[in-house]
């Protein structure tokens, strides 16, 4: 059990690291479109006996999930979803010509929003066109997110034909009163059958979302979810703390106030009380969030110390290259990062009319890559080395003064070239990662623009 003195001294506002620099801190100086495609272009020639990654963002819902911070767009009108694929294709042909040459696909991600919003004959006509202007790396990874309440069994056989084998349920939580509370109602059955029909085609990967923190849960209502999703054996799940952003998202419909929300040591006694009931079920802890089975990939990912980690998450494809398209789709090219514009009317708008839908992004100075190598090993190996003269800069040895405190805690350990997470530790990672962010010190924000870290 984390120790309470610990928790309030580190439960602060810090950002998740699935980037480095984290978005808020990007600078913009000397970023262009021009200069992005640049980089796009030498990651591409670079790694040419390697293999990209693409990310789509599907926005659509048909209803609002009031814990929800994604770029989503509520309608029930499924004829959004034609002229969104037209412009999807089209954003996707500006990098073909780009390239002049056919990409090799090693990862390939469906997320939103609510992907299986899509009709499966439109997420057909969309994969496919992509893929027929692709190649297929060896041991793809492709996966989508979807929503129990409407993945059919088409969806799941549609996607596989075109080599889907992984998806990530959103679960949340089981209780009827949190689902209620969050305007995600979804029945145990639901979930039950969408997973047994993806066994029953052949899916090798399935991942559970499960959210701790959220408004009126409970102890109880987090140990029945977990015990009944243990029963349905995911080979991975990601256990996320809600967070709670309303200066991002605003009040909007939510039917819950601050004060339905479990928070300080009660929030961090549901993770405590989830975590074991998971790993008395056979699931190891990996990285931040997240634990799998050990048949399971990212577990011997981790184990191999080949984990990776991007803006779509824990993965076992480490591509430099990572492609997002659709309204407010990030992208990484290794040495920049660029973002689509978040609103589906001037996304729209720009790709209709040939103009990149690219409005902003960040240009790696050579500190940047050292240090975003580093926070990477923390959050994937729970360690990192600088003995090569290639891997250190001055903000690093900054860094490492700053977690003086934390190797007094007996959170971390610094010895010789090494900086070590010890299992005191892995509830901090956020916080060491944060330690050495130079970015972050040199920009700190007025207001508050991340959720706490435990």
């Amino acid at each position: 059990m984390l120790k309470k003195e610990l928790f309030k001294k580190y439960d602060v506002p810090a950002p998740r690291y699935t980037s480095y620099p984290t978005v808020p801190y990007w600078s913009g100086e000397g970023f262009s479109v021009q200069r992005w495609e640049e980089t796009v272009g030498r990651t591409f020639t670079e790694t040419n006996k390697e293999a990209i990654g693409l990310y789509i963002h599907l926005p659509f819902c048909e209803s609002l999930c009031t814990f929800c911070g994604c770029n989503r767009r509520i309608t029930k009108n499924h004829a959004v979803e034609v002229p969104y694929i037209e412009r999807l294709l089209q954003e996707w042909s500006t990098y073909l010509e780009l390239w002049g040459a056919k990409p090799r696909i090693k990862e390939l991600h469906l997320g939103g929003g609510t992907p299986t919003f899509f009709s499966p004959d439109n997420l057909h006509q969309l994969i496919s066109a992509i893929l027929s202007e692709s190649e297929i790396a060896d041991e793809p990874e492709f996966g989508f997110e979807a929503h129990p309440n409407n993945t059919t069994v088409e969806h799941l056989s549609v996607l596989y034909d075109l080599g889907f084998r992984r998806f990530s349920l959103g679960v949340q939580d089981l209780d009827p009163v949190v689902q209620e509370t969050i305007n995600r109602i979804q029945p145990y059955e639901k979930v039950e059958s969408v997973t047994r029909a993806a066994r029953e085609i052949g899916y090798s990967s399935i991942n559970f979302d499960l959210v701790y923190g959220l408004p009126r849960q409970k102890l109880s209502s987090i140990w029945n979810t977990v015990t009944e999703v243990n029963k349905l054996r995911p080979d991975r799940i990601a256990f996320y703390s809600y967070a709670h952003v309303p200066w991002i998202k605003g009040v909007g419909q939510r039917n819950f106030s601050e004060s339905d929300l479990p928070l300080d040591a009660e929030k961090r006694a549901l993770y405590e009380v989830g975590r074991e009931l998971l790993e008395e079920a056979g699931y190891h802890e990996i990285g931040l969030d997240h634990f799998a089975l050990e048949e399971d990939a990212l577990y011997r990912a981790s184990r191999n110390k080949t984990l990776h980690r991007n803006f779509m998450g824990y993965t076992t494809a480490h591509t430099k290259l990572l492609i997002g398209l659709g309204v407010s789709a990030i992208s990484d090219s290794w040495y920049a990062f660029a973002q689509d514009d978040k609103a589906l009317k001037t996304y729209s708008e720009a790709v209709e009319s040939g103009r990149s839908p690219i409005v902003r992004g960040h240009i790696l100075t050579e500190e940047d890559l050292r240090l975003r190598q580093h926070i990477l090993n923390i959050m994937c190996q729970l360690e990192t080395r600088f003995s090569e003269a290639e891997t250190q800069c001055p903000r690093l040895k900054q860094g490492l003064n700053r977690l003086a405190t934390m190797e007094k805690d007996g959170l971390v350990q610094v010895r010789g070239d090494t900086l070590r997470v010890l299992k005191e530790g892995r509830p901090f990672l956020r916080n060491i990662c944060m330690a050495l962010d130079a970015r972050y010190w040199d920009r700190q924000a007025k207001t508050q623009v991340f959720s706490r870290a435990i």
